[in-house]
């Protein structure tokens, strides 16, 4: 049996190659955009690429399907209600999908979408029993799916009860899991970053398989959901077809034109000491750079990147493709004195605590509402995808101000959001935020016992 695992970790996503050594044919399972990955554990397996199956059709990445059809032929199985437009193999409850020795059954699992299903595998050279099940976004491991993003939120939920407690209650505890999600997707809400698990396990820990009924179910399903991204309707079209045979890519151009709408990938620090006035900043280096781009920057419109260099724009553009950036140019010579340089001024943890306190800052807090246990002194709290349009009356666009997330990933992009609203003096929180808020104290005596050491051994020549 061939059985190789794909984590795109930008977006939590997860693919899988599955295949028969002895036929030396494969087929993938939710392949990413990026399928360069995908061919070459295809090569390293000695196995061709015939087909793909996905498990629905997609809300939060593109599929690569389309480029895997139209220049490796392969076909593409999807469940017969999806309304794919491309051509497809329509396929139903109780299908099976034979790749040489290894059976591939399915499973119709709606509930995360009407159409999902579930691929259950067996290896009929060990038996006949499954071996293990790819779930796509149906089962986590410790979570399951969002039920609200193709129909209403109950309904979804109501059907994902029936198919992870009665449709997958017919597979034995020994069966594996592998999902179609890791943690840091949107997708789901406490799954772990652990990549597999077994149905026995799930159900013994993950609290959405315990027994309950179908009404406390469909509560806890909808409760505490992350934000729907504003790309999820463009992303669902572009999956559903007609088929995107290349996925885009940048051109190159020498410089932006006016008004267009340009995102500096290079990480906070740089950003902060000279950029484009006017650009956005996310580093493509951190986790979550696509979908943060989705909640912030119009993909309708083309986004011209900056970058260190033109291997980190090829990277930001195959991110920004996979949630549905079509329209795409890089910036050829970079950030230089012939442009319009704003800054940045960036503060530590501890130094916007004592500011703060004296009412000589403002702070803008950036997290989600579930994130935020404490504020800063007099902060203004709002999530970062919300600042482009947010009421920010109470500030004074003039005075310092301090942009604070949990972590310091969101600052940066915040920052330069609230930069592109007239704020003049801002100053992100970089490699540090909220979390830290507690210790910030002990780290203030530290530091400040640190420098009365290096004063005194100054001191002594």
């Amino acid at each position: 049996m061939i059985f190789e695992q794909i984590i795109w970790r930008d977006l939590g996503c997860a693919s899988y190659l599955v295949g028969c050594q002895v036929a030396g044919e494969a087929i993938v399972v939710d392949p990413p955009l990026d399928v360069r990955e995908v061919l070459a554990l295809c090569k390293r397996n000695e196995a061709r690429l015939v087909g793909v199956i996905e498990t629905h059709t997609h809300a939060d990445h593109v599929s690569g399907h389309g480029i895997l059809a139209q220049q490796h032929g392969c076909w593409i199985g999807i469940h017969e209600i999806a309304n794919a437009v491309y051509e497809h193999r329509p396929l139903r409850d109780a299908d099976r999908i034979d790749v040489g020795n290894i059976a591939l059954d399915v499973f119709h699992t709606p509930g995360h979408r009407p159409e999902h299903c579930c691929i259950v595998v067996s290896d009929r050279t060990r038996g006949d029993e499954p071996w293990l099940v790819l779930s796509g976004d149906a089962l986590f491991v410790g979570d399951s799916g969002r039920p609200d993003l193709a129909v209403a939120g109950d309904e979804g939920a109501a059907a994902l009860y029936h198919s992870l407690h009665e449709r997958l209650g017919s597979l034995d505890n020994g069966v594996e899991l592998f999902p179609g999600h890791v943690a840091g997707s949107l997708c789901g809400r406490g799954m772990s970053a652990k990549t597999s698990s077994t149905l026995g396990f799930e159900r013994r820990f993950n609290p959405m398989l315990a027994e309950m009924t179908e009404d406390r179910f469909v509560k806890l399903a909808n409760a505490d959901l992350a934000p729907k991204p504003p790309t999820m309707t463009r992303i669902v079209e572009l999956n559903r077809g007609p088929l995107l045979g290349v996925a885009p890519a940048a051109r190159t151009v020498a410089q932006p034109a006016a008004g267009a709408q340009v995102l500096d990938v290079r990480d906070g620090a740089s950003f902060a000491d000279g950029h484009m006035a006017g650009s956005f900043n996310d580093s493509v280096e951190t986790t979550g750079f696509g979908n943060r781009c989705g909640f912030a920057l119009d993909a309708e419109r083309e986004v011209v990147i900056v970058a260190a260099t033109h291997e980190q724009a090829a990277d930001a553009a195959r991110k920004l493709a996979a949630v549905g950036f079509t329209q795409l140019a890089e910036v050829g010579f970079g950030v230089d004195s012939a442009h319009a340089l704003e800054r940045f001024e960036p503060i530590g943890l501890v130094e916007m605590g004592a500011l703060a306190d004296k009412a000589e800052l403002q702070v803008v807090d950036v997290r989600e509402p579930s994130e935020q246990s404490e504020l800063a002194a007099g902060a203004l709290a709002v999530p970062y995808r919300l600042l482009a349009e947010a009421d920010l009356s109470t500030l004074d666009p003039e005075r310092p101000t301090a942009v604070v997330c949990q972590t310091g990933t969101r600052s940066p992009l915040a920052a330069s959001l609230l930069a592109r609203r007239g704020f003049t003096h801002v100053r992100p929180v970089l490699g540090d935020g909220m979390s830290s808020w507690g210790a910030r104290e002990a780290v203030a005596a530290a530091e400040a016992a640190a420098a009365e050491t290096r004063a005194q051994v100054r001191a002594k020549g």
